[in-house]
């Protein structure tokens, strides 16, 4: 079988999908692997070193997609329109699509993806459960994006971090909030921390604290009885109530008067994310301080934070918006989601490299779109199809 790795065209991506050392595995596997030219060059993977692992390069996109059998993808495929051609179109009837699809925020897709006979796979719908931890792409990409983070803070931070004694006097420790504990959260309190700074952060779920803690930060409670509702089954954090929100804000409001820099998290699978700083917070907030939003692309956690944007507030607050964090470490991002890649490959490839789709898998069964020229996701079925495929 062909495996396909094309070069990703959507604005601020610079990961790839398969990494030399992965495209040598994956030549292990008896998989014959089609890698276009330059795919791999905003991450430095020249096409040299693909040729060397047992790539064969390809001049262009089509030339990889048509023979392909498997394509692996970082984006969703194009569709048409200004960022390229019609990536589905080049592929053919039955091919195999694994890649972070976005089928949530992006239904029509799926339907091409039906429509053309693609068996797609979405990385992000991923199960939390040990088997997959190997190919969990929402904990390896986000906790490169909350690293990042840290240091793009500490860059349009016009202050030092650390705690510094000189001869011309001291100079203190900046203080850090990070808003929302989770894989990114977790890993912008430690970034953080490492540079100096006094570290503090909120969760909406309860279990968030002990890792705080753990790491040296400092956990602010807003209600601990209503935390212990705030997870969900896979291990997310659950949309809370309007009177949750607005006395979260009130206490976080209070932290803010004596923070520096704000980090944001929180995203809900799915659903835009939730407002965690509105302009009033923000206000509270000194000249000079600089806030980040790990969720502008879905609508933002900050009122006022624009996505690809550094917003300075009439207060003097940066916000910051990059798009696609865990991209601006491409190197690292695309080792992790390629490793990621390859985990899933061993599931459904058996040792002769010939596919096998077991449906009734779990981790098969939960990332898998489409199949044989249909919408098989529960989570995507229009409700009279799942009735139906229920009592089938």
């Amino acid at each position: 079988m062909k495996v396909a790795i094309i070069k990703e065209r959507r604005a601020h991506e610079r990961r790839v999908a398969a990494s030399p050392d992965t495209v040598k595995h994956m030549t292990g596997m008896r998989l014959d692997v089609l890698v276009e030219s330059g795919a791999g060059a905003e991450a430095y993977f020249t096409d040299e070193a693909y040729r060397a692992a047992g790539a064969t390069i390809v001049a262009d996109p089509a030339a990889a997609l048509s023979q392909a059998d498997i394509v692996l993808k970082v984006q969703r495929p194009l569709r048409g329109g200004p960022d390229g051609g019609d990536e589905v179109a080049m592929m053919k009837h039955g091919a195999v699509l694994i890649g972070l699809l976005q089928p949530l925020r992006y239904p029509d897709d799926t339907s091409a993806y039906a429509e053309a006979g693609l068996a797609a796979f979405a990385m992000e719908l991923m199960p939390r459960i040990t088997r997959a931890q190997t190919m969990d792409v929402l904990s390896s990409q986000a906790n490169l994006a909350g690293y990042k983070a840290a240091l793009d803070a500490a860059v349009e931070f016009g202050r030092a971090l650390p705690m510094m004694m000189t001869a011309a006097g001291t100079i203190k420790a900046a203080r850090v909030l990070v808003m929302g504990a989770g894989v990114a959260g977790l890993q912008a309190i430690a970034t953080a921390r490492r540079l100096g700074a006094i570290v503090s952060a909120t969760d909406v779920r309860a279990a968030a604290k002990e890792q705080v803690a753990s790491l040296g930060a400092t956990f602010i409670t807003v209600d601990e009885d209503a935390m212990k509702a705030a997870e969900t089954s896979g291990g997310y954090a659950r949309e809370m109530d309007e009177d949750f929100q607005r006395r979260q804000r009130e206490k976080i409001t209070e932290t803010l008067r004596r923070t520096d820099i704000v980090i944001c998290t929180a995203l809900i699978p799915g659903k835009q994310a939730p407002i965690l700083l509105t302009e009033a917070m923000v206000a509270a907030l000194a000249p000079g301080s600089v806030i980040v939003d790990l969720a502008v692309e879905s609508g933002g956690n900050v009122e006022g934070s624009r996505a690809g944007e550094i917003v300075t507030t009439a207060n003097g607050v940066k916000i910051v918006g990059h798009i696609n964090m865990a991209a601006r470490v491409p190197v690292d991002a695309s080792q992790l989601y390629a490793r990621n890649l390859l985990a899933f490959l061993a599931l459904i490839v058996d040792k002769e490299g010939r596919l096998r789709i077991d449906t009734a898998d779990e981790i098969v069964k939960a990332a898998l779109l489409t199949m044989d020229g249909a919408i098989v996701n529960p989570a995507l079925m229009p409700e009279p199809a799942f009735a139906a495929a229920a009592t089938s």
